[in-house]
C-alpha cells in the first residue's frame, strides 16, 4: 500500500515508518519542517511539506493514497494552554480525511488515548464507544479530542475502514520525551520522586516498537469501526515507577497529597492521579498482536531516561 502518515517523524511515527517499509508498504509522510522531511527521506519515505492546517493538502494526499494513519497532534499548543485549539485542528484534519476517503473502503487509523477512559477499573475495547459514556467527565479540549475518535468510528458508515488505536499514557523507549521523561525531570527538580496518595494508581504501558507494530497490523487487517488497545501491560502502579526513578536519581521516594499534586506535577497533575488500567485481550485476539518489547519498569531501569541532566 501507499500509506499517508501524519506525525511520521514523531515519537511513534519514526518507529512506524520502518515498520511499514519493512512490511513492503510505501510511506508518504507529512513534514512540517525541513528536518522532519530529511528524516523521512533518510528512512526511505517520501516527504510532503505541510501541517495539519493545510486541509486541502491533507485531502489531496489522502485521495492519492491507499490508506491513512493519523498520528499528528499539536502537543506543544495543547500543553501550553491551547488544548481546545489543538483538539479543534485535529477534528478538522479528521473531517478532511473523511471527505477524501468516503466510499473508498480504504483504511483510516487515528491515535487516541486510554488514560481516564474508565477511571478506577479495567477498561476494554468495548468501553467508551458512545460519546456520552466516554467524555462526560472531561473538560472542553480533551472532550473534543475524545469526540474525534467517535467521529472517526462513524466514518465506517461512509465506506471507510476506520480504526481507533487507543494508546497508553506512556509509550516508552529510548528517546522518549513524554510522560516518563517529565516525571524524571520533576523528580530531579524537586529532589524526590513523587506519587499521588498511596501510589496504587495504574497506567497501561507499551513499548513504542510494539505500538508501531499494532498500527501496521490494523492498517492491514482491522475491520471497519475497530477500537484497539495498545496496552502491552494492563496497569503499572505509579508508585513502582517512582521507586525506579528515586533509585536511579538517588533521591527519596514519597507521597504527594492530592491537594498538592497540581503544584508538584504541574501539567501532569491531571493525569498522575488517575487509575486507568486497560485490557488489550480483544485486540490481541483480533489481530494476533503479541508485544515483545520490555515492560515499563524494565525499560526505566535500563537507564536511558536518566542520561541528561546529571541523573547518573
Amino acid at each position: 500500500m501507499r500509506v499517508f502518515v501524519t506525525g511520521a517523524s514523531g515519537w511513534i511515527g519514526s518507529a512506524l515508518v520502518p515498520e511499514l517499509i519493512g512490511a513492503g508498504h510505501r510511506v508518504v509522510g507529512l513534514a512540517r519542517s525541513d528536518a522532519s522531511a530529511a528524516a523521512l527521506v533518510k528512512a526511505g519515505a517520501e516527504a510532503v511539506p505541510g501541517t495539519l492546517d493545510d486541509l486541502d493538502l491533507l485531502r489531496e494526499t489522502a485521495a492519492a493514497s491507499d490508506g491513512v494513519i493519523h498520528l499528528a497532534f499539536k502537543h506543544e499548543l495543547a500543553f501550553s494552554g491551547g488544548f481546545q485549539d489543538a483538539a479543534d485542528a485535529d477534528r478538522s484534519a479528521v473531517e478532511a480525511f473523511g471527505e477524501s476517503l468516503a466510499g473508498s473502503g480504504r483504511p483510516f487509523l487515528i491515535a487516541s488515548g486510554l488514560v481516564g477512559l474508565a477511571p478506577g477499573r479495567f477498561s476494554t475495547e468495548a468501553d467508551g464507544r458512545t460519546p456520552d459514556e466516554a467524555s462526560a467527565h472531561l473538560p472542553g479540549g480533551p472532550r473534543t479530542r475524545m469526540g474525534t475518535a467517535h467521529v472517526t468510528l462513524a466514518l465506517a458508515d461512509r465506506g471507510i475502514r476506520t480504526s481507533v488505536v487507543r494508546l497508553p499514557p506512556t509509550v516508552h523507549g529510548d528517546g522518549d520525551n513524554g510522560f516518563m521523561a517529565a516525571l524524571v525531570g520533576i523528580a530531579r527538580d524537586k529532589g524526590f520522586a513523587g506519587y499521588v496518595g498511596d501510589g496504587t494508581q495504574r497506567w497501561p504501558a507499551t513499548h513504542r516498537d510494539d505500538a508501531a507494530r499494532l498500527f501496521r497490523l490494523a492498517l492491514e487487517g482491522a475491520p471497519a469501526g475497530s477500537v484497539l488497545h495498545a496496552s502491552a501491560e494492563d496497569g503499572v502502579p505509579l508508585r513502582s515507577v517512582a521507586e525506579v526513578i528515586g533509585r536511579r536519581l538517588d533521591v527519596p521516594v514519597r507521597s504527594v497529597p492530592a491537594e498538592e499534586a497540581a503544584e508538584h506535577f504541574t501539567w501532569l497533575s491531571g493525569f498522575i492521579g488517575l487509575d486507568s488500567p486497560a485490557s488489550s485481550t480483544l485486540t490481541r485476539e483480533l489481530l494476533g498482536w503479541d508485544p515483545t518489547g520490555p515492560g515499563l519498569i524494565e525499560d526505566l531501569d535500563k537507564g536511558h531516561y536518566f542520561r541528561s541532566g546529571g541523573g547518573e
